[in-house]
């Protein structure tokens, strides 16, 4: 049985983690280096760090913080924000990240999925796709969800990973920050459609919201959060112990 991932997630903002709903109303919470190393130490499985702004205000991801998060950690790092070129994926690797995630830069230039999987390989390669609900659609926005591209999310979903992205992060804007559960709608809908690893981001509110996940669409591989974590909300080793007693495979 395959073991599930926890993933908390680093919003980053000048330097700071942030945090809000829908996208929206972004506020401090605490230094990624610091969240960092105590999530690497409190039994979180993998560590996604985002530039939330760097796309949408047309600049590189900055390395400084980045480096030194790196270097804290133990466990898998994922990095995303303003990759555009095969120079960003190089850059951020070289800072320390485990894979790249990238999500407006593919939308702008659809063949940097399959450049990047190439040079480094699939498995370093993460879709990262925002998604909303447009008059009953699944509808790909851009720019940290400022922006409604038009495109049909599942098949954009489905291009990238025939292209070589070797997973897939849903985020769901609809239920970013809610606390009202992930959207299992939407990730049953993604998990038919790919045989790589998605996660779940968006949404979750409680421990029950994790074994409601893996149990209604057991075909996700992991489930990121956010503000339940930073927040002392949820703690990882106890939503651990409790996924396990619900005889849902993590790792402890």
């Amino acid at each position: 049985m395959i073991t599930k991932r926890i993933i908390p997630c680093l919003d980053v903002r000048d330097g700071r983690v942030v945090k809000g709903v829908n996208f929206e109303g972004l506020r401090d919470v605490n230094s990624p280096v610091a969240l960092a190393e105590y999530y690497s130490g409190s039994g979180a499985d993998e560590l996604v760090f985002y530039d939330i702004t760097a796309s949408a205000e047309g600049r590189a991801l900055f390395t400084d913080i980045l480096r030194e998060t790196a270097s804290r950690v133990f466990i898998p790092l994922t990095v995303g924000g303003g990759i555009n070129t095969l120079e960003d994926f190089d850059r951020v690797l070289k800072c320390g990240a485990d894979k790249v995630s990238v999500n407006s830069g593919a939308i702008k230039n659809p063949a940097l999925i399959g450049e990047a999987a190439k040079r480094y390989g699939d498995q370093c390669v993460v879709l990262s796709v925002d998604i909303k609900r447009v008059d009953g659609q699944f509808r790909v926005f851009a720019r940290g969800g400022r922006e409604n591209t038009g495109i049909e999310a599942l098949e954009w979903i489905e291009r990238g990973v025939d292209a070589g992205a070797g997973e897939v992060v849903v985020n769901s804007i609809d239920t970013d920050g809610v606390k009202g559960g992930f959207d299992l709608e939407l990730l049953e809908a993604v998990c038919e459609r790919v045989n790589v690893p998605v996660v779940a981001s968006g949404g979750a509110g409680s421990i029950a919201d994790f074994v409601t996940l893996f149990n209604s669409v057991p075909e996700v591989s992991a489930g990121l959060a956010a503000s339940i974590f930073h927040f002392g909300e949820v703690k990882i080793a106890e939503l651990k112990r409790e996924l396990a007693k619900n005889n849902i495979n993590v790792r402890l």
